[in-house]
């Protein structure tokens, strides 16, 4: 019989989903004998979802209106008062989680969202008390408290050394904190694309030698797209943009109307970030972890920011990219990108930036199933274990 094992993933974002899709398709294509559900935990809980029944908006897409609107200043304060609101509500979450745990009854959870992990654990531990649970971080690091880790029995699988840490001093025993080469990703991040670079971009409108920059802001896109197209938009700039907009219309328009000095594409919400990277020189964008990865994983050097405007739980991946040396950091994308553009192209600087980046081994999609095997391993063993002695 098939173990069953349920990945949770949340919408607000893009990153929770596309990891836990990425994580199913290599355990499909590594032909695992398990039965893959994947749960979204806004339907789980829509039923208590007082912020959809008072306002029409699901609680989830608040974080994407934010995104899409440039609304990220004062993260810390929020955060904060969701916590407040989860806690409040967190009796009700449980018993509703109860009730999907013990018609599941899966064999392994396996959590990808932050903030409700401990409301997934206290049901898990009322219906199936035996069932391991498992949280992997889609973030490179935690923004504790309660945020991706709590202080409870499961397995933590972290991206970062930084992120062990965290896990092992709010006291997650050592052999259940498990340490992956970095974020999930796509399979398609590693496949090569047998592509003619200069032919390509001569498709979109570009210059075929000309260095270039891709812009990206995630799948809400972002206002802040426009003012780097503006500052880049000189006729002395060496550069060209493919500006990825997602589902952000708005940002899409005013890009598309620019009075151009440079050559710029303009993309709205596309799945083939993986042939736009293939035809950059480097990445522009939030310093988002799967972005970052992403960029990093198809050999792009990156160029982020860093203000008050910077959500709270995305502060240490700006940290990570210094510390990696990958890319460079600015404090403001209007003022600053220009001239971090000549920096970063230098060619004494792009090649060791580039060097860094091709560097990266990151194969946390392909290592994480193998973790949840010896995790389903010992469980199976441990209730065997226990019914020898039961009988």
């Amino acid at each position: 019989m098939k173990s069953k094992i349920a990945l949770i993933y949340v919408d607000s974002g893009g990153g929770h989903r596309a990891a836990a899709t990425a994580l199913r398709e290599v355990i499909r294509a590594q032909q695992r004998p398990w039965q893959v559900e994947m749960l979204s935990l806004q339907d789980l809980l829509d039923s208590i979802d007082y912020v959809r029944k008072s306002t029409g908006i699901p609680f989830q897409d608040i974080y994407n209106i934010m995104l899409r609107r440039g609304w990220t200043l004062g993260t810390a304060q929020l955060i904060a008062l969701m916590h407040l609101a989860i806690r409040v509500f967190h009796g009700a979450q449980v018993r509703v989680l109860e009730h999907h745990w013990a018609r599941l009854r899966p064999d392994l959870l396996v959590s990808l969202v932050p903030h409700y992990n401990r409301a997934i654990k206290e049901a898990i531990d009322r219906v199936l008390p035996s069932m391991p649970f498992v949280t992997v971080l889609t973030d490179i690091a935690d923004y504790p408290p309660h945020f991706w880790i709590e202080n409870q029995d499961q397995y933590v699988i972290c991206g970062s050394e930084h992120a062990v840490g965290q896990a092992r001093e709010l006291g997650i025993p050592q052999q259940h904190v498990l340490r992956s080469s970095g974020m999930i990703l796509s399979p398609k991040f590693y496949e090569h694309l047998n592509l003619d670079r200069s032919v390509e971009r001569v498709k979109l409108g570009l210059d075929p030698e000309r260095p270039t920059g891709l812009v990206l802001f995630g799948g809400e896109g972002s206002p802040e797209m426009v003012k780097i197209a503006a500052a880049l938009n000189r006729t002395e700039s060496p550069v060209q943009l493919i500006a990825i907009c997602g589902r952000n219309e708005t940002v899409a328009g005013q890009l598309r109307s620019m009075d151009r000095r440079i050559p710029m594409h303009v993309e709205g919400f596309t799945r083939e970030i993986p042939y736009y990277m293939e035809l950059a020189d480097f990445f522009i964008g939030k310093p988002g972890p799967g972005s970052i990865s992403e960029a990093l994983a198809k050999r792009l050097p990156v160029i982020v920011q860093r203000n008050v405007w910077t959500m709270a739980q995305e502060r240490y991946n700006v940290d990570w990219v210094e510390e990696q040396g990958v890319g460079l950091v600015v404090r403001s994308f209007p003022n600053d990108i220009y001239r971090a553009v000549e920096t970063l192209l230098a060619p004494q600087n792009f090649e060791r930036f580039r060097a860094r980046a091709a560097g990266m081994r990151n194969s946390a999609v392909y290592e994480i199933p193998e973790f949840l095997e010896k995790i389903l391993s010992a469980s199976l063993s441990e209730r065997r274990a226990l019914e020898g002695l039961a009988g």
